[in-house]
């Protein structure tokens, strides 16, 4: 059978209450806003840059620079890219790094020693419950713990970080505990389990599939887009804990139509391509648990130290997420796929830390690619649809089937707070 856009019900976006709103509000009016007012007479001078076109630049100036390079940041208010280089005998890298646009900030730590440092952390405090990524934009490593982390825990983190000297890492307390989120944008079900559909994409054989997070295919092989419902896909690929959290789920029906958007509920957000996150840039999540929420990009190459196990390479932000949405979608206002929610602490409520699989990694892991169907968000109308997922517990490479769907019921909501897991999903609908 062919899956088509099926609409969400109202109480996936209800779910968010204000914060959905509240994001909705910053990510419709501004959609197609233009950035660009870099002057022409002022070529040396930071330009005027979206968030995008700054990931781009740092890309670029990382390799120009070598050595010299210690990360970069985006500064939102003053739509600039901050790039922070390390001072040595030929200042000719500080000079093209301004004549690339960038503005150029001299720092201590080079982003070997940064690397180092996270290493380390990797070999004496791989602790449940720790996560740690470098923080440019203060050129130090951001070591968090959550509550569970006490007592003789506590003490070995701390006197790791100590170690590393204050000029290296800081460390910091997160309420709530560090878990997968399994409940989402487009819900899907398995073994019980809740999840959230992320993009769909193009398998490397041409069939229909989507992304969601890895530990959700930990629930079951075969999927379906409703509790109870019959399967209408199956997991493919999937890989958690490890190297990332994301699986790749073949629909059942190779004529389903699968479009590259994300449903929002009332209107979708197309989704135009895949693109690596900047620290500092803006990002709106969705998910069937709490709807549309929005927040900032904190870090990048975050390990997390779930109770199932460690996941690296991860994306880390202040996007609040809650049990249900594990899997969603992570995406700008200029329709670009930017991550797959894996979990963190916290809720919607207190806020915390959530973390996201990078969609550019997971769709090179798996072979797939994601289809464009046109940048901007589209205003359309939705009969409320309401997402959702489920979590898929812990493992190394799973390869089972998973079901997208849509129409998850009112009652999905209802278990979203059940499982562990965040389970996003502003998924693409189907």
């Amino acid at each position: 059978m062919s899956h088509k856009r099926i609409p969400k019900h109202k109480a996936a976006i209800a779910a968010g209450g204000a914060v959905a709103l509240g994001a909705a509000a910053i990510l419709l009016p501004n959609a197609n806003a233009s950035q660009d007012g870099a002057s022409d007479d002022a070529a040396a001078a930071p330009k005027t840059l979206k968030a995008t076109d700054a990931s781009d630049l740092a890309s670029q100036l990382a390799g120009l620079l070598g050595d010299a390079f210690a990360g970069s940041y985006y500064d939102g208010d003053k739509q600039q890219l901050v790039v922070n280089v390390v001072p040595g005998d030929d200042n000719n890298v500080i000079v093209q790094a301004k004549k690339a646009g960038a503005a150029v900030r001299e720092v201590d730590n080079s982003m070997g020693e940064l690397e180092a440092g996270a290493q380390t952390l990797q070999e004496q405090a791989t602790i449940p419950g720790t996560s740690w990524a470098v923080d440019p934009r203060t050129n130090k490593i951001l070591v968090t713990a959550d509550s569970t982390v006490t007592g003789g825990k506590w003490d070995r983190l701390e006197s790791t970080v100590r170690r590393l000297g204050s000029g290296m890492a800081t460390i910091e307390k997160s309420a709530g505990t560090f878990k997968t989120f399994a409940s989402g944008g487009d819900a899907i079900f398995a073994g019980g389990s809740r999840c959230s559909l992320g993009f769909n994409v193009t398998a490397g054989d041409g069939a229909p599939a989507f992304l969601t997070a890895g530990h959700c295919a930990l629930a079951g092989d075969r999927w379906s887009d409703s509790q109870g419902g019959q399967p209408i896909a199956t997991v493919d690929q999937a890989l958690f804990p490890g190297r990332g959290d994301f699986a790749l789920v073949r629909y059942d029906d190779p004529a389903t139509q699968a479009p590259s958007e994300v449903d929002l509920g009332d209107q979708t957000v197309q989704i135009s391509r895949a693109a690596e996150a900047t620290v500092g840039q803006e990002v709106f999540r969705m998910g069937s648990t709490t709807g549309l929420a929005d927040g900032r990009v904190l870090g990048l190459n975050a390990t997390v130290n779930y109770p199932e196990g460690t996941v690296t390479g991860l994306i880390q932000t202040d996007v609040c997420a809650e049990p249900g949405d594990s899997g969603g979608s992570m995406f700008t206002r200029d329709g670009l796929a930017i991550g797959l929610t894996s979990g963190g602490s916290g809720d919607c409520t207190v806020g915390g830390v959530t973390f996201f699989q990078p969609v550019t990694t997971a769709l090179q892991a798996v072979g797939a690619t994601l289809d464009v169907a046109g940048a901007g968000v589209g205003a359309e109308e939705a009969a409320g649809q309401e997402a959702g997922g489920e979590e898929v517990g812990t493992g190394e490479e799973v390869g089972a089937g998973e079901e997208a769907g849509a129409e998850a019921g009112q009652d999905a909501g209802q278990e979203a707070g059940q499982d562990a897991g965040y389970g996003t999903g502003p998924g693409s609908t189907h």
